[in-house]
């Protein structure tokens, strides 16, 4: 058994009366440098039990990764997405939020920090109508490797100023599990190119009045010698972002929820064969 599989959260089964069956999740994939960990990962991501659309950006790869990826196109990424040159991983998330069409989008980084199994537990809020966005904080008591103690203190410090600009309570700002509504993603006037599309993804959902939902969830670190790549730099450019994009324009126009979610739009209902949005799915032998 894997470091990662003893650490798991248990995740509920899925409800009956949600639609999980007829919800489409788009997985965004940013990739810079990662071909000792990323087919691993995109195995992973295909073991879970809901219908995805997953989508790698490589952002100009240069150990390798760019000659892997397109043995996988077809069988475990549906689109693959490259960058000639490094532009940083909020490029690569914006490249990827772009090509998005399923009616929820997630990030996952490549680098096995993460847990995609969890991925079913951040939807429920959102498949319950509670949560626009979801997410999953490595700070609520999951667990996680024991790792740099000044690194975690860096993150909480960002949390707490940008919860201060944005008014929201939330317990870990940068975590990579940040799951939102792609009608609402795609509305979002982003556009950091590196570390700071976490403080600018949260101030345009803040700032758009969404519903945002935070949950526990396991955490496997890398130490440097591993491969993690955020440095001290990246947190004193996240300072500048949190303020830049929280104070200076463009404002974000109020989020309206869609009378009827896509998943419980009636031709979605007629191909999977299912009830009503309050109703369980039905499978087609029923």
């Amino acid at each position: 058994m894997s470091l990662m599989e003893r650490r798991r959260l248990p995740v509920p089964p899925p409800a009956e009366d949600l639609p999980w069956e007829r919800v489409r999740v788009t997985v965004v994939i940013p990739v810079y440098n990662e071909v000792s960990t990323v087919e691993a990962l995109l195995k992973r991501v295909r073991e879970v039990p809901l219908q995805l659309e997953v989508i790698v950006v490589d952002d100009g790869s240069t150990d390798g990764t760019r000659a892997l990826l397109p043995r996988l196109e077809g069988s475990l990424i549906d689109r693959l997405l490259m960058h000639e040159k490094n532009a940083g991983k909020g490029a690569a998330l914006r490249t990827g939020f772009q090509h998005a069409t399923g009616d929820v989008v997630v990030v996952q980084d490549a680098d096995l920090e993460y847990d995609p199994h969890e991925l079913p537990m951040l939807l429920r809020p959102i498949l319950s109508g509670k949560a626009d966005a979801v997410y999953g904080s490595r700070f609520l008591g999951g667990p996680h490797r024991v790792l740099f103690f000044w690194h975690s203190v860096g993150n909480k410090v960002l949390t707490l100023l940008s919860n201060m600009f944005t008014d929201v309570n939330l317990t870990d700002m940068e975590t990579c599990y940040k799951m939102v509504r792609r009608e609402l993603l795609q509305s979002l006037p982003l556009s950091a190119n590196r570390f700071g599309i976490e403080p600018e993804l949260t101030a345009r959902l803040a700032q758009a009045g969404a519903r945002i939902y935070e949950l526990p969830i396991s955490y496997d670190g890398r130490s440097y010698a591993e491969g993690k790549k955020i440095g001290w730099r990246d947190g004193v450019s996240a300072l500048w972002c949190i303020w830049k994009y929280n104070v200076f324009p463009p404002r974000v126009a109020a989020w309206k929820l869609p009378e009827v979610a896509a998943w419980d739009a009636p031709e979605r209902l007629a191909a999977q064969g299912g009830s009503g949005p309050s109703g369980r799915v039905v499978s087609r032998s029923e």
